[in-house]
């Protein structure tokens, strides 16, 4: 045989690996539809709980807020914690595992640049809360009248939401080297931010100084936007709120992004 025959045909990937991005975003999202019961019915079932006990212990304290019912307010704050909670688990959770049980050398070799790679982790975290806001909203429909106020801000802000956590939890997941690590930054920066930001009640009931102190924190933009577009009350600036979100994204990526073409944590 010719020589010329044997010789492999050089494969030209181009500016963007497709194959390899798409192979790495189908692997994340099909991570988390497999075990289903897990990472989408779960954490329905959880928020729901929160709806039922929360409408059980104020429903008729607090029968209102914003001119909305308690449960119509209440509503749109559990879905995007839902959303915010399961976007930073998919990827911190995903990325741990394979530092842990020590195949992440399978996800750095193939040609894929560290764009590609945060692309691919961020977009199946993405996914995933996404999914999971979804099945929650359908599940909640026959006990809330939910509604839609402004489409634009409330894709905005899911969106945002959604990968802005998934960005944190790249990075916390990059930084522990332990799940120990891991769930102390879930129990005690992500879970009290989310319950700390209105998601149960108006920050206009608050007191200085907390009214002030719940402004700066950014959990706070995200469910108080998605909140408007859904019911068409907001409790802050919508226009501070959108450039916050957009702030603290840009932010996470740029930093998720240096940090994976130095390989820290991840190279040997």
């Amino acid at each position: 045989m010719d020589k010329t025959q044997q010789m492999p045909l050089e494969r030209h990937i181009g500016a963007v690996n497709w194959v390899g991005l798409g192979t790495l975003y189908g692997k994340e999202c099909r991570r988390f539809f497999k075990v289903w019961l897990q990472t989408i019915i779960a954490p329905t079932i959880t928020s729901m709980l929160f709806l039922a006990v929360f409408t059980l212990a104020l429903g008729r304290v607090v029968p209102e807020i914003g001119g909305v019912s308690f449960l119509q307010f209440m509503a749109p704050g559990l879905i995007v914690m839902a959303m915010m909670q399961n976007a930073f688990a998919n990827t911190s959770s995903s990325l741990m595992i394979s530092k842990v049980q020590g195949n992440v050398v399978d996800v750095l070799m193939p040609p894929l640049s560290p764009s590609e790679l945060l692309i691919g982790f961020a977009m199946g975290g993405v996914s995933r809360g996404l999914v999971v806001a979804l099945v929650l909203s359908l599940v909640i429909l026959p006990f809330v009248d939910l509604e839609v106020h402004h489409i634009g801000f409330l894709l905005f802000h899911a969106i945002g939401a959604s990968l802005l956590l998934s960005l944190l939890g790249l990075l916390t997941a990059i930084w522990a080297e332990k799940f120990d690590q891991l769930a102390a930054v879930t129990n005690f920066v992500i879970t009290p931010l989310a319950f700390l930001s209105g998601t149960f009640y108006s920050i206009e009931r608050l007191p200085e100084p907390l009214l002030t102190a719940s402004k700066y924190n950014p959990f706070f933009y995200l469910i108080d936007g998605f909140r408007y577009g859904m019911i068409g009350h907001a409790d802050g600036s919508l226009t501070v709120g959108a450039a916050v979100v957009i702030g603290c994204v840009v932010v996470m990526w740029l930093i998720c992004l240096k940090i994976l073409t130095k390989g820290y944590r991840l190279k040997a």
